[in-house]
C-alpha cells in the first residue's frame, strides 16, 4: 500500500490481499442478507443488499487492478471507483425505511419530527440526489482528460457527499428526538415488543454513525484532491471506508430488522414470523399511502 506516482489511475500499488479479504467479507455478508430477506420477506431491505453487492464487485475490481499492476486498465478502475462510492448510499436508503417502519410499529407517529408518511420519501429524495451527483461526478472523473474536467468531477462528487451528509445528519436528529420522546412517554405498543425495538434503534445509531464517518472521509478526500495523502495512501480507503461499511453490514446481519418487525404480535418464529412481517408490511404501506 505504499504511495507511488506510476500513472494517472491509482496513486499506489493496490493490495491484492486486502481486496480479496474485503471481497470475501462483503460476499459472505451479502449472501446472509439475501437469505434473511427471502426468509422473512423483508423486501424493503433490498437496497441494503444492493449496496453490499456494489461493495463485493468494487473490491473484486480492485483485486483485478492489483493483478494488473502497473498496467492498469480503465474498466476495473472505473467500476471500483463508482461502486465503492455509491454502495453506502444504498445502505442509507434501507436505514431510512427502517426508521419509518419502526415509528409505525411503535404507534408513535406523533413523536416523529417528520410525519412517517413523508419520512422515508423525504430522505430517499436526498439519497437519490446524492446518488445522481456522485454517479455523474464519478463518471466525469473517470473520463477526465484535463485538470479542469477532473476538478469538475471532484466537485460533483463533493456536492453529492455534502447532500448525503446533510440529509444523514438531519436523519440522526430525527432519530434522536424520536428516541427521547418515546423514552419519556412510552406508547402502549412498546409493551408487546420486549426490547427488540430498542436494540434495533441502537443498531441504527451505530450503522448511521459509521456511514456518516465514512462519508466525511470521502468528502475530505475529494476536497483535498488527487495528490492528497488520503488518495495517495491505500490504507485510508480500507480503514475509513471498507472496514466501517463491512462492520455496518455485519451489524445488520446479526440484528436483522425482521427480528423486531416479526415480533409485532408477541414474537412468532419460522413461518409464523414471516406471516407477521408480511401483515406488518401491508399495514405500513397503508400508512405510507
Amino acid at each position: 500500500m505504499a504511495g507511488g506516482d506510476k500513472n494517472d489511475l491509482y496513486k499506489y500499488d493496490p493490495s491484492f490481499a486486502a481486496a480479496v479479504v474485503f471481497t470475501i467479507g462483503f460476499l459472505l455478508s451479502s449472501l446472509v442478507h439475501a437469505f434473511q430477506i427471502v426468509k422473512t420477506k423483508s423486501w424493503f431491505f433490498i437496497p441494503f443488499l444492493m449496496g453490499s453487492i456494489f461493495e463485493v464487485i468494487g473490491y473484486a475490481c480492485r483485486g483485478i487492478g492489483a493483478k494488473e499492476t502497473p498496467d492498469w486498465s480503465m474498466g476495473p478502475f472505473i467500476m471500483q471507483s463508482l461502486l465503492l462510492l455509491l454502495g453506502p448510499t444504498f445502505y442509507a436508503a434501507s436505514i431510512y425505511m427502517i426508521l419509518g417502519r419502526l415509528i409505525t410499529l411503535l404507534e408513535a407517529q406523533e413523536y416523529s419530527l417528520v410525519r412517517p408518511s413523508w419520512l422515508t420519501k423525504f430522505f430517499l429524495v436526498g439519497d437519490i440526489a446524492s446518488i445522481l451527483l456522485q454517479g455523474m461526478g464519478g463518471g466525469k472523473l473517470a473520463n477526465a482528460d484535463t485538470a479542469s474536467q477532473r476538478s469538475s468531477g471532484e466537485n460533483l462528487i463533493v456536492g453529492g457527499l455534502v447532500v448525503q451528509i446533510l440529509f444523514f445528519t438531519l436523519f440522526m436528529v430525527v432519530t434522536c428526538l424520536f428516541h427521547m420522546r418515546i423514552k419519556k412517554k412510552p406508547t402502549s405498543a412498546i409493551k408487546r415488543l420486549d426490547n427488540t425495538w430498542y436494540r434495533l434503534l441502537l443498531v441504527l445509531y451505530a450503522a448511521s454513525f459509521l456511514i456518516l464517518v465514512r462519508s466525511l472521509f470521502r468528502m475530505i478526500e475529494y476536497i483535498q484532491g488527487s495528490e492528497s495523502v488520503l488518495q495517495t495512501e491505500e490504507i485510508f480507503i480500507y480503514v475509513l471506508d471498507a472496514t466501517l461499511m463491512l462492520i455496518a453490514s455485519v451489524l445488520l446481519n446479526i440484528f436483522h430488522p425482521s427480528k423486531c418487525f416479526s415480533d409485532k404480535n408477541s414474537g412468532g418464529s419460522g413461518r409464523e414470523s414471516a406471516t407477521q412481517l408480511k401483515d406488518y408490511n401491508t399495514e405500513y404501506q397503508r400508512v405510507e399511502a
